[in-house]
């Protein structure tokens, strides 16, 4: 049993580390977040101490690093621009770090965090959860089975909707979330990479503020990846019956079924770090490499081999006039 501490309790995502926690039997001792809506710790944590400035946080952390509570892990679920400084101060207090994707935003912090680990001799991990889906565990054995010199076609589309307050917060800045590959790309941008191999040639189409498209070349693999937070880019099936999310990916045609698991896979991603077989941040390297290219590149238009998908009408950003 281990003692944890959460940075960015009141996030989306982090009733999903709450419930890892609880599943795999650990404790939580401390919770930190700006903003105090954090109810859904009393289904987890009620006893957790909360906090609402980091400092009073950082404090009580020191403190408990002088008794026999000692933090053990911290894990992060803060917005994508502030992990790098939550994973340095996971390190000093002398804990492990396990942190949501993106790891950081770009590719130099994570050489900066290699030299800080040392420092400090604690690991931080990243969660790819994506690694752990059984349908993509059975792909990747799959291709590894089958002709090295074999070159798959992949299509990849992924449509989550999101309203709005999606501009007016922190996710619309991309400075702060990376823009739309970063922050709804990243994890299958490592999947592709962790199945099918190393980026030889990256090619973006579109990158606006709801939608992004491009070409990959990867050692067996040519990949056309289509993303978007826009609801008018979904297939007319999908609106038809109220649905507000579709993912797709298809290999020589055949779609590859992932939709179902996602619900356990951070459970898993918990029990994998604690069983000593956490990705870090070598594995976590070439996907921030992806992301940050495609955030520096020049969008080519509607030329080469894109996505269907991409070929959809732009639309306006809902803040201008």
């Amino acid at each position: 049993m281990k003692n944890f501490a959460l940075i960015g309790a009141a996030g989306y995502i982090a009733p999903r580390h709450m419930k890892a926690l609880k599943d795999t039997g650990n404790v939580l001792l401390a919770a930190y977040d700006k903003f105090d809506s954090v109810g859904v710790m009393d289904s987890y944590y009620p006893e957790a101490d909360f906090f609402t400035e980091f400092e009073r946080f950082d404090r009580h952390v020191e403190k408990l690093k002088r008794t026999d509570k000692t933090i053990d892990f911290v894990s992060i679920c803060s917005p994508n621009y502030l992990h790098d400084s939550h994973i340095r101060f996971g390190l000093r207090v002398g804990a492990d770090v396990i942190c949501e994707k993106p790891l950081v935003l770009n590719p130099w912090n994570i050489e900066a965090l290699k030299e800080v680990e040392c420092e400090h001799g604690k690991k931080v991990f990243n969660i790819l959860q994506l690694r752990l889906h059984p349908s993509i565990v059975a792909l990747k054995k799959r291709i590894e089975e089958g002709s090295k010199d074999k070159i798959y076609d992949i299509d990849l589309a992924y449509i989550t909707s999101r309203g709005h307050w999606y501009y007016a917060s922190w996710k619309g800045d991309e400075s702060k979330s990376g823009g739309i590959a970063t922050n709804i790309g990243v994890h299958f941008f490592d999947m592709l990479t962790w199945v099918f191999g190393a980026v030889k040639k990256n090619v973006v189409h579109i990158h606006t503020h709801d939608r992004a498209a491009g070409y990959f070349e990867l050692e067996q693999a040519r990949v056309r990846w289509f993303l978007s937070i826009n609801v008018d880019t979904l297939p007319e099936s999908v609106k038809a019956r109220g649905g507000r999310t579709y993912r797709s990916l298809t290999m020589e045609g055949t779609e590859i079924e992932f939709s179902d698991g996602f619900t356990e896979l951070h459970t898993h991603s918990y029990q994998h770090i604690l069983n000593g077989q956490g990705f870090g941040l070598d594995e976590a390297m070439p996907s921030i490499q992806i992301v940050n290219d495609i955030r520096h590149m020049k969008a080519s238009g509607l030329v080469g081999d894109y996505h269907p998908m991409a070929a959809g009408e732009l639309a306006k950003h809902p803040f201008e006039n």
